[in-house]
């Protein structure tokens, strides 16, 4: 394999922290890598440095000759003035970039919702990040460099960047650094990792699920090592002390398969317990909404709908995700859940003793303590919480976040935002609500410290409703998904991998705008599939008239399985909370009612997919 660019023996040092110490690297052809390590390590840094960006104190970077890099940083360079088409295109002919089918299919995955002649300086901060890619994508490079690419992108944009990666080269051809913490993107698009730590960068083969494992499986034999060097150095003390003894033999190490190193592993969660404790912190009702119309007024004073007779009903101990587009609607119904937000049309009934916990997108929380230190903030709590079944103190969550003693003395607005993220979420935590709302709570922070929040949300006993486009902390810490396409919330039992599904089917029956001088359904592009419009002559009459049918009896047959599972649910409080028996024979009623539900739901999907053809 030929070498596109490398570095040899780079070393990079700050007045107060070492970056890169002797680190040697080398990016083959056909390489697509993915860096990982804590906020600070250096990951963007290093991209830096190997695109010629940053100078590093002692070492060199090489580059073969004939190598172009394209660079995508975590903030843009768009002129404000200029419009989408310069920012794009610059001055490329249209006759240029129009007649190109790679063209033309990348302007339509990502901005052929973005007015083409639109000043940049208006546009959202997903639509300028959509539009840098464009504009980066449609160059013809040999080497790529994304920093954070997935920013401000919904699932649907995110799956679809994952699929022009991993096609944009051929076979063993160009190469692709990436700086990321969506973990799932990491595993759809690298094939090997780099970890930037303690100014060293280890590489690991395969994705970001193999080096997790390649890494719990580097832990344990360094852990086995050290106590082998401990057990040998008591044994030389006794040897000094008492004179020779017999050695005993030396015990062996065996690598495990991947099994065994999490075969003592408990479950991610105790559902029934959390469940239990659910129901005897907030009753039988939490959050019901009843055909609720709802939405907000734009600068002009214009009305805009954009929840459509939602009904959902949240009980006790349920583990929500709610999945949708930029602009679908989601902030919306939060809203509308806290009452913020009166509805048009429609009723909601929150519980009596329903507390809400929110954490934010923007953390406005934080604003009314942002002068104040964190150890003055944490003062006002209690000095003993419950979590996990454990006593513990706000000192020990925070250090459990990643803080160290020192910056408790640390002003919030002097905080990094992953940071401010995390003391904001163990803020929420620490007022004890019953019902917690999470706005992207996966922002700005790292790959290990996502983990370390989802361990402490899946020990959180109430009921939790989470917003956000990372794949890998949706389906990790709910148990449930819920998508508002189209202003209606419906329910996907199969996930993710469903809900984009129904997106992909919504887009193609709505025809989305495309940008003028080109069509987004045309080229080579996922637009031209010949089998993603399908005439409705494609069903004989008797056909769909049979299927009308089924769909109808399936709706009736989910309706008295969904009232038979909230029935068997309610049921829950009236059981003693110290008989175990009973609670688990009953969640394991409600177990099977929803499973029937799940299967009664994909048969109507399966249906109505064939019915609208």
């Amino acid at each position: 394999m030929a070498i596109l660019l490398g570095c040899d023996s780079i070393h990079l040092e700050y007045p107060t922290k070492l970056i890169l110490n002797d680190v040697t690297l080398g990016v083959n052809e056909g390489d697509r890598i993915g860096i990982v390590g804590k906020n600070g390590d250096g990951k963007s840094t290093l991209l830096s440095v190997l695109a010629g960006k940053v100078e590093p104190d002692e070492g060199r970077v090489t580059r073969r000759r004939d190598v172009t890099v394209g660079i995508l940083g975590q903030r843009d360079s768009l002129d404000d003035k200029g419009t989408v088409h310069r920012a794009v295109v610059g001055d490329m002919p249209e006759y240029e970039w129009a007649a190109s089918p790679r063209i033309r299919q990348i302007l339509d995955g990502l901005i052929a919702d973005v007015e083409w002649e639109k000043c940049v300086g208006e546009l959202s901060g997903g639509q300028r990040r959509r539009v840098d890619l464009a504009r980066l994508l449609i160059g013809d490079y040999d080497v790529l460099m994304l920093d954070e690419p997935t920013n401000h992108l919904d699932m649907r944009t995110i799956k679809w960047l994952a699929e022009h990666l991993k096609s944009r080269w051929q076979q063993g051809r160009g190469g692709m650094l990436c700086v990321t913490h969506d973990r799932w993107f990491l595993d759809e698009v690298c094939t090997s990792m780099w970890e930037v730590h303690d100014g060293v960068v280890d590489p690991f083969e395969g994705g970001y699920s193999a080096y997790i494992l390649q890494r719990v499986e580097r832990d344990r034999m360094a852990a086995v090592t050290e106590e082998r060097r401990r057990n040998m150095a008591r044994k030389e003390l006794a040897w000094l002390s008492r004179g020779a003894q017999a050695r005993s033999t030396k015990p062996k190490f065996r690598v495990e398969v991947a099994r065994e190193l999490i075969a003592d592993v408990p479950p991610v969660r105790n559902e029934l317990e959390l469940k239990r404790m659910a129901v005897s912190r907030l009753g039988k009702q939490v959050i019901d909404i009843f055909d609720v119309y709802a939405g907000y007024e734009d600068e002009d004073g214009a009305e805009h709908t954009v929840l459509n007779d939602v009904t959902w009903q949240i009980g006790a101990g349920d583990r929500y995700g709610l999945l949708g587009e930029n602009g679908a609607g989601k902030t919306t119904l939060l809203n509308v859940i806290q009452g913020k937000i009166a509805p048009e049309r429609g009723r909601v009934k929150i519980g009596q003793t329903v507390k809400f916990g929110v954490l934010s997108q923007q953390l406005e929380e934080l604003k009314p303590v942002e002068d104040d230190t964190i150890r003055d903030v944490l003062a006002d709590f209690k000095r003993v919480v419950v979590v996990d079944d454990k006593e513990t103190s706000p000192e020990k969550l925070l250090e459990r976040l990643g803080f160290t003693t020192q910056q408790l003395w640390s002003r919030i607005k002097d905080l990094s935002g992953g940071q401010k993220r995390r003391l904001s979420l163990l803020l929420t935590i620490l007022r004890e609500p019953n019902v917690l709302i999470l706005d992207e709570p996966g922002n700005d922070l790292d790959t290990d410290m996502l983990a370390i929040v989802e361990d402490l949300l899946d020990g959180w006993p109430g009921t939790l409703i989470l917003v956000s486009h990372d794949r890998f902390l949706m389906e990790r810490v709910t148990d449930q998904q819920w998508a508002l396409i189209d202003g209606r919330l419906t329910h996907v039992p199969g996930g993710v991998d469903q809900y984009l599904q129904l997106v992909d089917r919504s887009a193609q029956v709505n025809l989305r705008p495309s940008a003028p001088g080109f069509d987004g359904a045309s080229g080579d592009g996922a637009g031209n599939d010949p089998s993603a419009v399908k005439s409705d002559s494609a069903l004989s009459n008797a056909e769909r008239q049979r299927l009308k049918k089924e769909v109808s009896s399936l709706e009736r047959k989910m309706e008295t399985r969904r009232a038979k599972v909230e029935e068997l649910e309610t049921a829950v409080g009236d059981i003693e909370p110290t008989d175990f028996t009973a609670l688990t024979e009953q969640q394991q009623k409600i177990d099977d009612a929803k499973a029937e539900l799940d299967e009664l739901e994909m048969a109507w999907l399966e249906a109505s997919e064939r019915l609208e053809g």
